[in-house]
């Protein structure tokens, strides 16, 4: 299991450091949540952060687009140095095209599903996405509890197409990402747990071991 670090969670007056402290405490990813405050009731930040955040490490930037009309902004995303762009099938913007710019960039494309949409939405384009990443809590904020019932999506998707990576955020400790893992999760978003943990290194350790568990 990979683990997807949420910078949301983070102390933003220090990203910096914080950047530096996930990556030496062994998280696989980035993961960075950027929202406009239309999309969700949220506001977090844009291309020029994420551009100062890319100098303190090489880990892949997993950049999750919880914004209306994604297809606008992709060009800046890439420019700012994200590895993988996901965006939201209920988004305004045309998803094709979304995708192909995204490819076209450099990166790779991924596409998200509220709790509430059906995870059929995104079959149509599962042979140009790297993954699918299935929110297992309203997005918009950190902190919310887990739904179980969203990791039935992702057995259909692993039935579907079982080498495609699956990914969820939202909920996510040791004892929510064993059925994650079981239900064949690839990569968990993880926030709060690790963030706010006395050692990093040790949270993330515990989620994998929870995942390893989960899958045997």
């Amino acid at each position: 299991m990979l683990i997807a670090s949420s910078m949301l969670a983070s102390d933003f007056s220090k990203l910096s450091d914080e950047i530096i402290r996930m990556d030496i405490s062994g998280a696989d990813w980035i993961h960075l949540d950027v929202m406009d405050g239309h999309f969700v009731p949220n506001l977090t930040f844009g291309p020029p952060v994420i551009a100062a955040m890319r100098q303190y490490t090489d880990k892949p930037f997993d950049v999750h687009l919880m914004i209306d009309e994604p297809l606008r902004y992709v060009p800046e995303f890439l420019k700012a140095g994200a590895n993988i762009i996901t965006l939201h099938a209920e988004s305004f913007s045309n998803i094709d095209k979304t995708i192909e710019a995204i490819r076209a960039g450099g990166a790779k494309p991924a596409l998200a599903v509220k709790p509430g949409t059906p995870v059929q939405e995104v079959y149509p384009f599962l042979d140009r996405l790297h993954m699918v990443l299935i929110m297992t809590v309203e997005p918009g904020f950190g902190g919310q509890k887990f739904m179980p019932d969203m990791l039935q999506k992702v057995r259909l998707l692993k039935q579907k197409k079982p080498d495609l990576l699956v990914q969820v955020d939202g909920g996510i400790n040791p004892e929510t990402i064993g059925s994650a893992a079981a239900a064949g999760v690839d990569v968990a978003v993880a926030g709060t747990g690790i963030f706010q943990a006395k050692n990093a290194r040790e949270a993330i350790h515990a989620l994998k071991a929870a995942a390893a568990k989960g899958r045997e």
